[in-house]
């Protein structure tokens, strides 16, 4: 019998392979407990990842799609990249801007189902004891900076990523709820030292 075509087929074990590890951790990940969760034949698994590795490369890279898609729907990280002059000016009417909008971005995902968000951090997490994981984790983080550096410096956007990332982890791992004041606060302090240094001739003028 003929092979029924199928294009949605990767898709659908990769979901099959996040809601696995969402239920039973990363110990409970095998090609034949994804197709058990996707409905398929164990064939169609290892046909479509040779090896778990390359499965959680592509769970990894949907769930980093996650936060990225926000940030490039962001209104505010929409325009043309940071510079000196008349854009440094205009930056200082939004100085609260860029971390009033990060703020925002990072409640209304706190805001989503916790189990997501810790799936999220579990698999970026895998990456310590697993290295094939360890680019696609980067990745996020190099669009991030990208995005980010729209609005400021490249310097103070991977501080602001860095600091992002510190505080999903914190909130995450002390099952604390996200303080948004506070991470208003210090995402501000961040970027302020960003433009201090650019018009101090460290570095270039960021607007805020």
């Amino acid at each position: 019998m003929a092979r029924r075509y199928d294009p949605e087929r990767r898709t659908r074990i990769i979901d099959a392979a996040l809601r696995v590890i969402a239920a039973r951790g990363m110990a409970g990940l095998s090609h034949r407990t994804v197709a058990a969760e996707a409905d398929v034949p164990l064939g169609s698994t290892t046909y479509h990842f040779g090896s778990l590795d390359e499965l959680l490369v592509a769970a990894l890279r949907r769930c980093n799609e996650h936060f990225v898609q926000e940030l490039r729907g962001s209104a505010v990280l929409a325009g043309p990249e940071a510079g000196g002059g008349a854009e440094a000016a205009a930056g200082d009417a939004v100085s609260v801007g860029l971390a009033d909008e990060l703020t925002r971005l990072l409640g209304r995902w706190f805001a989503g189902e916790r189990g997501a968000i810790e799936l999220e951090y579990e698999l970026y997490l895998a990456a310590l004891r697993r290295p094939v994981l360890r680019p696609v984790a980067a990745e996020w983080t190099e669009e991030a900076v990208t995005l980010l550096s729209r609005r400021t410096d490249p310097e103070t956007a991977r501080a602001l990523v860095a600091l992002m990332d510190g505080v999903c982890l914190q909130v995450l791992l002390t099952g604390g709820a996200f303080d948004a004041p506070c991470t208003r606060e210090m995402l501000s302090r961040i970027i302020d030292g960003g433009a201090r240094t650019g018009a101090s001739g460290g570095g270039r003028t960021a607007p805020r």
